[in-house]
């Protein structure tokens, strides 16, 4: 048995795009993905479209909670609106785990205008809501579901900002796990800046008529 069968990834909110992008590609890697909703019926029908599309994959559909004390690494693609709610709901739940927030702070309706919350960043939020039993990691928030869901080589790279270097390389992990190339960004406080490029990407979306902008890193060699 893999080490992705003995893990166990909960994706809360995995029933918006980003969530669903991810899951599908943790479990064509061959991790056990749980899909987590405040509405359990939502999770189900996203498990079984994944499932679906797939075929052969371990993915289930929960509420939050539940697919939070599952799971071994939890990761929060809410909107920011449900962000606090959402972590206050599944807090004990992640106590001695890694948190993986993809969340942005986008204040609608002016979401390509980079307004950060007073905590700096929706990650540093989240440090303050769990505490220091649960570590987090900030990533993903600069890939869009075309990539995800697309096949072949993804053109754009992933950021990992985290309260902690060894929770930093777990989530690498899974970032190479995805099919993704992932970079060592730093503490959680750099995490204002890569949540920050996502109003960013979101203009010049808008400005030069596309859909998923990326971004590359270069000058850096693995």
């Amino acid at each position: 048995m893999t080490d992705q069968l003995l893990m166990t990834i909960a994706i809360l909110g995995g029933t918006g795009k980003e969530g669903k992008g991810l899951a599908y590609r943790w479990a064509k890697a061959g991790y056990k993905v749980v899909i987590g909703s405040r509405t359990p019926e939502k999770a189900e029908a996203a498990a079984k479209e994944l499932t679906e599309m797939l075929g052969d994959a371990a993915i289930e559909g929960l509420d939050n909670l539940s697919a939070a004390k599952q799971a071994d690494i939890v990761v929060l693609t809410v909107p920011y609106a449900a962000h606090r709610d959402t972590l206050l709901t599944v807090k004990d739940a992640l106590q001695g785990k890694i948190l993986v927030d993809v969340t942005v702070p986008l204040v609608p309706p002016k979401v390509s205008k980079v307004q950060m919350p007073a905590a700096g960043s929706a990650a540093q939020e989240s440090v303050e809501i769990l505490g220091e039993g649960v570590q987090v990691v900030d990533a993903f928030q600069n890939i869009s579901y075309e990539h995800l869901m697309a096949e072949g080589e993804t053109p754009c790279d992933v950021l990992v900002t985290g309260t902690s270097k060894a929770a930093r390389e777990e989530v690498l992990k899974l970032v190479e796990a995805a099919g993704l190339t992932g970079w060592d960004a730093g503490p959680v406080e750099n995490s204002v800046v890569v949540e920050g490029l996502t109003s960013v990407l979101i203009y010049m979306n808008k400005q030069y008529g596309s859909t998923h902008a990326g971004i590359k890193i270069t000058g850096l060699y693995k």
